[in-house]
């Protein structure tokens, strides 16, 4: 059996509150192989970020507390390891770049101080030699300057200067994975695109692996190899880029694409909006989480949670529309059919009651 760079298996994390208990990550399994991106998509509070914060160990415990699962780096168990072992892997082997360059610089320090801090931590290398490799750093990540830029303060450079900054910072000790939660959210068009560039091209030069968090179909398309499409803490739609995008299998993800503006569609007709809100993760819903959403519903949907279907070869959906015996629908206009032909049977342990079909 093939081993991966990163292997999580049916990870489970709750957050206690005093309201009672959130279950924010519900039973999610993926991996990630050396030199790929895998891009984890889905709507605000699906657990995207949860994920890989738990991954490396940034959530307080409590109120959060890993349930279930495993998370399995290079055939080491991180789940086991204490704060203070996961402290020799954060920033070495893992690094992130996180949504807000705001505020996870820190106000006070200049941008040089607070590079090296890192560099010094992790390679034994003198306090001239980390200050040489952070304008290294600087300059590669196509800073203008970067002996200025060095010692400036974080609020005196603009946001895409300030990202820029991060990815160098991630990248300073040559981590074997960088998580990229949103990089590019607070960005101009422009700039989103000159930091997925420097994003690839540090990737292809480094060999870094780059799990990326993101909402935006746009980025994933040109920067993932897979892709994991999550809704209310679970995966719903697991495969390869192309996979997703050209034959997706579930409700949730034909609505994403659906939403998104086709360049070569009749600019009058209107974006297909995918109806409701996503589930109360207090209380989530005894069979499909997206069931109330999905107008494709069927009696099945509301009573048991289906398990994984197999779509073709490594992709993989959680839904009842992909039972032989469930009737055939039509997506959104826009998005690829149903290959319901290809579908190999059912999953075990549930059964789709008869009359179940499909109601507006």
């Amino acid at each position: 059996m093939e081993e991966h760079l990163l292997t999580v298996r049916n990870l489970r994390v709750s957050f206690d509150t005093y309201a009672g208990e959130v279950q924010a990550v519900r039973g999610v399994s993926f991996y990630l192989d050396e030199g790929e991106t895998l891009a984890i998509v889905g709507e605000s509070g699906c657990g995207k970020s949860v994920t890989i914060q738990t991954i490396m160990k940034l959530l307080p415990t409590p109120p959060s507390r890993i349930k279930e699962g495993s998370i399995c780096y290079q055939g080491k168990e991180l789940t086991a390891l204490s704060d203070k072992e996961m402290e020799e892997y954060r920033g070495k082997e893992f690094s992130m770049i996180f949504q807000d360059s705001m505020t996870s610089l820190n106000p006070t320090m200049r941008v040089g101080k607070q590079m090296i801090e890192g560099i010094l931590r992790h390679q034994k290398i003198s306090r001239g030699e980390a200050k040489k490799r952070a304008v290294e750093l600087l300059g590669k990540v196509g800073l203008p300057n970067p002996e200025l830029v060095y010692r400036r303060y974080p609020h005196t450079m603009s946001g895409g200067q300030r990202q820029r900054v991060m990815i160098a910072m991630a990248m300073a000790c040559n981590p074997k994975i960088l998580f990229a939660d949103e990089p590019t959210t607070a960005l101009d068009v422009t700039m989103q695109a000159q930091i997925l560039d420097l994003m690839n091209q540090l990737k292809k030069e480094l060999g870094t692996s780059i799990l990326l968090i993101t909402h935006d179909l746009g980025v994933v398309a040109k920067m993932a190899d897979r892709i994991a499409v999550m809704y209310a803490g679970k995966v719903v739609e697991y495969g390869d880029a192309r996979q997703i995008f050209y034959n997706p299998c579930h409700p949730y993800t034909w609505g994403l694409l659906g939403a998104m503006p086709n360049l070569i569609q009749d600019v009058k007709s209107e974006l297909y909006a995918i109806p409701g809100t996503p589930p109360d993760l207090y209380a989530p819903p005894e069979g499909c989480a997206f069931a109330a959403r999905c107008p494709y519903a069927m009696g099945a949907c509301l009573k048991l949670d289906p398990e994984e279907y197999v779509c073709s070869d490594g992709h993989v959906s959680r839904c009842w529309l992909m039972d032989e015996r469930a009737e055939e629908v039509t997506p959104p206009d826009g998005v690829p059919t149903l290959p319901r032909k290809s579908v190999p049977g059912k999953p075990s342990g549930n059964t789709l009651p008869e009359g179940g079909t499909a109601h507006e």
